[in-house]
Formats: structure tokens, sequence, C-alpha cells
């Protein structure tokens, strides 16, 4: 049974997703210049809040750093408006002219954003803009243990994009957003498209809820250290992925791969960034407190400072420390490290060499990751796109911290905070979702050519009405015959001296076939002798003068049938007689079939 909050969300949610869409209705026939101005306005108040906001999601939510939520607060206020700025997504998108065909963008309506705890102000900027630069209203449901935040951020934004002219419905934000009234949102009738961000439960609720969706999978990212790595600036990058928001980012370092030649060095290089190594008992009780058992993560600890996870561990880490890291020694459940931990938690495996290193990380992306992200440090452009090709993975970095090139910080894939995994991972799509994903393409296109000039060679296929093409029929049989070694006939010529091998005439015989076949007329018109060998009959010639009848052959002499179809063999059922072939004779398959029943066929030696 519902409990009043669950009533008074789903109430909330019907009201804003009908007034979201009569916003709608407005705001598609706006132009894109209109459409513009109200992203920039809404980026440029974003901007100007950035660290305010961040200040308030690491209170509400107690996850996270201040500066790692400014970070990403300005990838999705400045990165992603330069770089969608002049991007067409409202009207005529394109004209090809050579094609006669006219592109035309479709917004696809309300969409429905629901966002987490983890990055709940900079996925509330980001799919704020997505939306709206795209033609759309959106409906926002903030995660409850990041309300506050999220919905400040979102007032921002509407304030914003209503001074810049945009319908003051187009924006909506569930201030009393439960479970249910988030299923309501995804399920409502006019609700066109989900953006889901959330753990798993939330992303397969978005997929099942009958309407299209853009979710993610989970971000098990492994890092290969390749020999040909600058080690020092390698182990760096990767201390600051992993401690970039107290690695609340699905894209953050989970485990770094390396050759065990690399090990001492990498140790040290860790230590020199104020990395904590954990004994093996800090690294089991680590795994016990950060995974259950169906590996998990515990929500306590998502986002929490090295400090903090280590005394939940019950030990203690120096003031400063930037990650905790823990040896492991292999891939699976066995070890339950090399799984997600969305904390400043990274596992170490060392390998015996490269090619073990790319199956520990595909492995570890198939623990967990699949189709997610993947990195390696190296300077061999060999090794690196063998490593990106082995790789089930959609974005596979190269020498940068993984949640900053994931997101399009430090690299030019799409600025974005919802990183599609593919099919492999029951994705939509493998790109990172921008505006171009929220709205659908029409083409208007014009005529070009006639079916017949669509299928030039149609016309030559086909035998006029009532006749058949006996020459093209003869050729193809004495292919089939040429193939199994048996010998055609020939063109007429001086009787041989020696008695000839058994020969086909196989025009001959397709004629007569296909004629009793199909009843058709043979073409008026003999065809000319064939240059394929076999004999064809002459234009008519003057009678010749009539000779006496050669003598009746003798009685023991069997008349041989070199071609069996089904009429002929049903002819001889009605005429109650045998049909005799020789162990050349050609009989087709449902001529032989029909013939077994009745006992028609009698396989004879020529004489």
């Amino acid at each position: 049974m519902l409990q009043d909050s669950d009533l008074v969300s789903v109430q909330e949610v019907r009201t804003k997703v009908d007034k979201a869409h009569a916003a709608f209705q407005l705001y598609r026939g706006f132009s894109q210049e209109k459409v513009d101005a109200i992203v920039e306005a809404m980026a440029a108040a974003a901007r100007a809040q950035a660290r305010p906001l961040a200040e308030m999601a690491v209170q509400e939510t107690g996850m996270g750093t201040v500066d790692g939520k400014v970070a990403k607060n300005l990838l999705c206020a400045d990165l992603l408006p330069r770089r969608i700025r002049g991007m067409k997504t409202v009207g005529i998108l394109r004209e090809l002219k050579e094609e006669r065909v006219i592109e035309i963008a479709e917004p696809v309506g309300v969409v429905a954003a629901v966002l987490p705890t983890t990055n709940p102000t900079s996925t509330a900027i980001y799919k704020t803009i997505v939306s709206l630069k795209s033609g759309n209203a959106v409906v926002h449901s903030p995660h409850p243990r990041a309300k506050g935040c999220t919905c400040a951020t979102i007032d921002i934004m509407h304030r914003a994009a209503v001074e810049a002219g945009a319908p003051p419905d187009l924006i909506q934000c569930i201030n009393n957003a439960t479970m249910e009234g988030t299923n309501a949102l995804m399920r409502h009738p006019r609700t066109s498209v989900i953006l889901a961000t959330g753990g798993s439960g939330m992303v397969r609720a978005a997929y099942s809820s009958g309407k299209p969706a853009f979710g993610v999978g989970p971000g098990n990212v492994p890092v290969l250290i390749d020999e040909s790595a600058d080690l020092t600036e390698a182990v760096a990058k990767v201390v600051e992925g992993k401690s970039f928001d107290h690695g609340t980012v699905c894209s953050s370092e989970q485990t770094m791969v390396a050759p065990v030649s690399l090990r001492d060095r990498i140790l040290n290089e860790l230590k020199a960034r104020k990395a904590y190594l954990c004994s093996p008992d800090q690294g089991r009780i680590l795994a016990r407190i950060l995974l259950n058992d169906k590996l998990i993560v515990n929500a306590d600890c998502v986002g929490q400072s090295p400090e903090s996870i280590a005394r939940k561990a019950g030990f203690d880490v120096p003031a400063g420390t930037s990650i905790l890291v823990v040896e492991i020694g292999g891939v699976g459940k066995e070890h339950p490290l090399s799984a997600e931990k969305l904390s400043p938690v990274l596992a170490v495996h060392f390998v015996a060499d490269f090619a073990a290193g790319v199956n520990a990380c595909e492995g570890i992306l198939r623990f967990g990751g699949l189709g997610h992200t993947c990195c390696i440090y190296a300077k061999d452009d060999a090794r690196i796109l063998e490593y990106g090709r082995r790789m089930p993975a959609f974005r596979v970095l190269v020498n940068t911290p993984t949640p900053q090139g994931s997101t399009g910080i430090t690299t030019n894939v799409q600025p974005s905070m919802t990183l599609g995994c593919g099919a492999m991972a029951g994705n939509i799509t493998s790109d990172n979702v921008g505006p171009q994903h929220l709205y659908n393409i029409k083409r208007i296109a014009y005529a070009v050519r006639t079916p017949q000039e669509a299928f030039p060679d149609s016309a030559n296929t086909q035998p006029a009405a009532g006749s058949v093409d006996h020459t093209a029929v003869a050729s193809a049989v004495e292919r089939f015959l040429a193939s199994r070694g048996i010998t055609v006939a020939s063109a007429p010529g001086p009787p041989p001296v020696a008695k000839p091998a058994p020969r086909i005439d196989t025009y001959s015989i397709a004629a007569s076939v296909v004629d009793r076949f199909l009843g058709a007329k043979p073409a008026p018109t003999p065809p000319v002798p064939s240059t394929c060998g076999c004999s064809l009959p002459k234009p008519a010639a003057p009678p010749p003068v009539v000779a006496a009848p050669p003598p009746p052959p003798p009685p023991a002499a069997i008349a041989i049938t070199d071609f069996v179809c089904e009429a002929d063999v049903r002819m001889a059922m009605r005429e109650k007689r045998k049909i005799f072939i020789g162990p050349k004779s050609i009989v087709t398959p449902s001529a032989r079939e029909v013939a077994a029943q009745h006992d028609i066929l009698v396989l004879a030696q020529r004489s």
C-alpha cells in the first residue's frame, strides 16, 4: 500500500509532466537562435554558482570533495556548452541537394531526468542543457538524499531560462521525490524518453518502463601500466584520477595492472604521492566493509575520504592520505577488491608481462565493467592499439586520469555525465550522450528515379509472356552436367567412326521439360546454334525427300530416357508403364520421390 509521501509524489509527477508537455508545445516552435540563447543563459548562470552548488552537494550528501564537484559542475556548465555551440538541433539540420533529401530535427518531447546522489548538481546542469538544446522539456527527479542541492541547481537553471524567453513550465523538478514517484515519472504517458543515472536497479527500472531510455552500466575501470610508459607520470595521474571527488565518478580507476618487473618502482611512486599501502590483513577488512556478499558497494563508504574508510576498517592513516592501495592476487569473486568500489580505494595487481596484463584488464571489465571505460599508460603505439582492440569497453583512454578523460575534461570525447556502455552491457548506445541523442530525424525525400531505373537489369531477366528462353535453360543444364563430369552433345557433324560415349542433348531435354511444365509455347523464332557446344535446332529448312522408313529396332532394344521429371512419371503411371533410365540419366528429386512410391523407374544399361 502506498504511503502518503508516495501519493504526494505521484500526484506531483502527474501535474508537472502535464505542465512540461504543454510548455513543450510552445517551445517546439522556437528557432535555433532562440534555443541557443536560452542554453547560453542557463550555462552562464550555472557557471557563476559552480562552487556554492558544489559546497551544498558535499554538505548534504557527505560524499566527495568540493573541488571535485566544482570541476564536474564546470564540465557541464562550461565545457559542454562550448562543445555544442553551433550544433544544429532544431529545424532543418542539413539539405543534401545532390541526393534531394532534407533532414529535419524532431524533438522527442518530455525528458524524464533521474538524478543520482553521487553527482547531484553537475548531472542536473548537464541534463537540463542537453534536453533544452535539443528542443525538449525536462522533468527532474532528484535523489531523496540530494534533494536540496539538486532542486537549488534546477531553480538556477529555470530562472535563467525563463529570463531568456523559455516557457515558464519547460523545466520542472519533483520536490517530493520518492521511488514510487520516480517510477510514475518514467511510465507517464507523456514522458518521451528517460535519462537515467543511478544504481543498477534504477537503470533496470528505466529500461523496463516501456519508454526509450539512456542508462549506464557499472564502471569497473582497469588501468594497464606498460613498460614503455613514463612511470612517474603514469602513477601520478592514476592517483589524481582515483582521488578525484573521492572516487564517486563511475569511470574512476578501480584496479591498476602492471608487469611484476615494475612492482617496486610503482609502489615507491605511490608512496611518494601520499598513497597508503595497506597490509594484506587491512585489505581483507576493507573488502568486507566496502562490499557486501553480492559485491555491491556499501552506501556508507561511497565517496568517503581515505581517513574515514580506514577508520571504518579499524586502522588509522596519516592525515592528507590521497588514496588507499591494496595489492590483490587475481581477478574475480575470490578477489572482491577487483570489483567497482566507488571510493578512494585502488586495487593493484601485478602480472608477468604485457600479454598477461591485457588478459587481466579484460577480465576486470567482464567482472563488472563491461562496455564502460579502461585506460592504458604507454608510449608504444602498437601496444596501445592492441590493448584498445582487445578491451570490451567503449572508452579506451590513453595516458590520462580516467574520470577526467571519459567525461571529456582531458580528451576530445563528448563532454557528458551519461556514458553509454553499448549493447554488450544492455545499453541503447555506447556514446557519451549529448543533445544529438534527444531528437529524431525526419527526412523529406524527393523522387529521383523510377522503379524501372532502380533495377535496370530486371527487364532482361524475365522471358516474354508465353515463351521460354530455351537457350538459357540449356546452358544452365550444361553447366550442371559439366560439374558432374557428364559430356554433353556437340553441334551436329559427321558420324564418329568409333562407338561414341553416351551423350545428352541438353537443349532438347531442357526445352521439352520446360514447355511441358509451364505449358508455354516455344519462342516463334528458333534459336541459333549455341556457342556452348550443345546441339540446338537449326532454322526451318525445306522439307527433305521422303525416304523409306528405317527398319524397327530389334525386340531386345530398350529405350533409355536421359531426363525424367515429375510430369513424365505421372504420365507413365497413367499409361501403366515403366521408365527405363541409364546410369547417367537425370531424374529430378520430385520425379524420383513419386516414382519410388509406384516403382516406375527401372535402371538399365545401354546396349
